[in-house]
């Protein structure tokens, strides 16, 4: 027990690691753990937010909603780029080649600055403009147009925080990105409600110091990351002379990031339309849907963990040359993904009604939860293996196939058969679950066979 309280504590606090070597089952724990930890943080921002902001009233949580909705298309672009950095760095520091990585995190600070600066001017320029375009009422937009145009000047933190813990995590020193953004959130739950409400010598500022908050620890929490990744301490370190522009570099950079950034935005576009088809079927079902989705996403992060731990192994040992240990170690990532989601969808399958009662004891809402978390449970093994494989994929720099794979899965079979099989065949909600189920199904059946051809090994980055 000793044994395993001490890897635990190790991998929380991490150092810069080689994973080509040793134990797959060893790396997919060091490098999940704090991963996992990251995103629990990442998820944190929202749910305080929302916390402090629903005091205010109707109108700021509004605001905030519509605002993070257009955010969208910023997460979309920093998260391509986030994957371009974790596929790049990591196959730097598999090739035992630093220095290239060190340039390949310049190249990535430059191109999320410019990115950052771009966004955060028009959105700053057009705040009231967005929340017209949303559809905000004349009220929301006269008390909201501050926190838009102030979230909007943060996109440079935005995606530095996520390019920047994408680098870290390719090389190899998840545990520096997860304590970033525990700092960050520290910052953001301590501010906010002293920015909101004015508490001692802070102004009163409403809804705005929801913005004012968050922006002061996101930038925080890059400056920790940059200081990691500059201080010369770490194997991976971005040397002044490395920020010079690398056409070949950015290039190279931007091409896989055009991908991951494909694929967040088909992604989330396919639950645009399934929520706009289960909104026909009344407020209850929406909100027994949403509380389910919300209940699986927070429940699985620890798969998506080891999905990403697949993403840097891949890139490493594709870099230093060993695709058979690369593919291993994705095999194994998806075998303990699947015994872990298998043991929570049967958790879920029995216990669902008394999760979902607890959110909302409405009887419809009730048993739309319900009927959603059981269906998603008998597809758990193969999200299992879909995930990991879409990530190794991104690993290893394809972030083309999986790309195809959501158009495929997401645009062609999804909405079109949820569609179907709710109004067509009078299903109801039940038909856009089974839909959801047999498409995530289908992605991880197409991924494996894609995976077993082994065109990934040879990718370039």
């Amino acid at each position: 027990m000793k044994k395993y309280l001490r890897l635990l504590l190790s991998a929380i606090k991490g150092h810069e690691q080689n994973y080509t070597e040793g134990s797959i089952n060893r790396a997919i724990f060091m490098l999940s753990v704090p991963m996992i930890l990251e995103m629990v943080m990442e998820s944190l921002f929202a749910v305080v937010d929302v916390f402090f902001v629903s005091k205010i009233g109707t109108d700021a949580v509004a605001t905030v909603g519509l605002t993070e909705s257009v955010l969208t298309l910023l997460y979309a672009v920093a998260i391509g780029l986030g994957a371009a950095a974790t596929a790049t760095v990591a196959r730097r520091v598999g090739e035992d080649n630093p220095t290239e990585a060190g340039k390949a995190v310049a190249q990535v600070i430059m191109i999320s600055v410019v990115f950052g600066v771009i966004i955060a001017i028009l959105g700053a320029t057009f705040a009231e403009n967005i929340l017209q375009f949303m559809g905000a009422t004349d009220s929301i937009v006269q008390s909201g147009k501050g926190f838009t145009r102030l979230i909007f000047l943060s996109s440079p933190a935005i995606m530095l925080l996520y390019t920047l813990s994408g680098a870290l995590r390719g090389a190899g020193n998840a545990s520096v990105a997860m304590q970033s953004l525990t700092i960050a959130n520290i910052i953001n739950i301590v501010l906010c409600p002293m920015f909101i409400f004015g508490v001692g010598p802070f102004p009163e500022m409403g809804v705005a110091g929801s913005a004012v908050a968050t922006t002061i620890g996101r930038s925080v929490g890059v400056l920790y990351q940059l200081n990691a990744l500059t201080n010369g301490k770490n194997i991976v370190t971005a040397l002044k002379r490395q920020f010079i522009p690398d056409p070949v570099v950015v290039r190279g950079l931007l091409s896989v990031a055009a991908g991951g950034t494909g694929q967040f935005l088909i992604s989330s576009a396919s639950w645009v339309f399934l929520a706009r088809i289960l909104a026909t079927f009344g407020s209850e079902v929406v909100a027994g849907y949403t509380i389910a989705v919300r209940i699986i996403i927070f429940t699985i992060l620890p798969s998506w963990g080891m999905a990403n731990a697949a993403a840097t192994l891949v890139g490493q040992n594709l870099g230093a040359n060993k695709p058979d240990r690369a593919e291993a170690s994705v095999w194994r990532a998806a075998l303990l993904n699947m015994v872990f989601l298998v043991l929570v969808g049967i958790l879920f399958f029995i216990f669902s009604e008394n999760i979902i009662s607890w959110f909302n004891p409405n009887p419809v809402s009730v048993k739309t939860g319900v009927e959603c978390l059981r269906i998603f449970c008998v597809g758990y093994v193969f999200f299992a293996y879909g995930m990991v494989m879409v990530q190794a994929f991104n690993g290893a720099g394809d972030t083309r196939t999986p790309t195809i794979l959501n158009l495929i899965c997401f645009w062609a079979t999804e909405i079109p058969l949820a569609y179907f099989l709710a109004k067509y065949l009078d299903y109801g909600p039940t038909g856009v679950f089974v839909a959801i189920a047999i498409s995530e199904s289908l992605l991880a059946i197409l991924a494996v066979i894609m995976f077993r051809r082994g065109r990934w090994k040879t990718t370039k980055v």
